[in-house]
């Protein structure tokens, strides 16, 4: 009698665990999934070592918008996850000039995103005087630290494909906790 309770017991937790670590695996795959930030090119928006909460659904749902921070597949290693800013889309003409950014000729100067940064121009994809277009089903993405970040300016343009969702809430370090924007 006793041994049937037992077996029951582990039964019902293997059940259990088994279920809590199929819907931890949906969720983390198509829901919510938690990243690091692991470098200064976001600064002084996102810190090193800052943790977040990225939300992978939503562009399902709705378009990215220009000034979103978004997580995507790195182009030149799609094992790597990198996260910019949103600047540009597909069949758009961006230029950088004297520290500011222009999108078919309309500079971008909200105060709480792109109107707060300093961007450099870089060659190859940003260079002085250069007018780059963005191809279809790409976006243009840079980091909100221009002087320290690899991004667009460096290595092209993010594949639509690769776009895995949109930084939300900052959960580590407890003084920073709070949404992102």
């Amino acid at each position: 009698m006793r041994k049937e309770v037992v077996l029951r017991e582990i039964k019902e937790w293997g059940q259990s665990i088994a279920l809590a670590l199929v819907l931890t695996l949906i969720i983390r795959t198509y829901v919510v999934q938690a990243f690091k930030i692991p470098s200064g090119s976001m600064r002084p928006t996102l810190m090193e070592g800052d943790k977040l909460f990225v939300n992978k659904f939503i562009y399902r749902f709705k378009p990215v918008e220009r000034g979103d921070i978004v997580v995507f597949k790195y182009p030149v290693d799609p094992k790597k996850d990198f996260i910019k800013r949103m600047v540009a889309f597909e069949e758009e003409v961006l230029e950088i000039r004297d520290g500011k950014i222009y999108v078919n000729g309309k500079g971008l100067n909200d105060p709480e995103t792109f109107g707060k940064f300093y961007y450099y121009n870089h060659d190859p994809f940003g260079g002085p005087n250069e007018k780059i277009h963005v191809p279809k089903d790409s976006y243009f993405v840079l980091g909100d630290n221009s002087a320290n970040s690899t991004d667009s300016r460096f290595w092209g343009f993010v594949p639509k494909k690769n776009m895995l969702g949109k930084a939300i809430f900052r959960w580590w370090p407890p003084k920073r906790i709070g949404s992102v924007k």
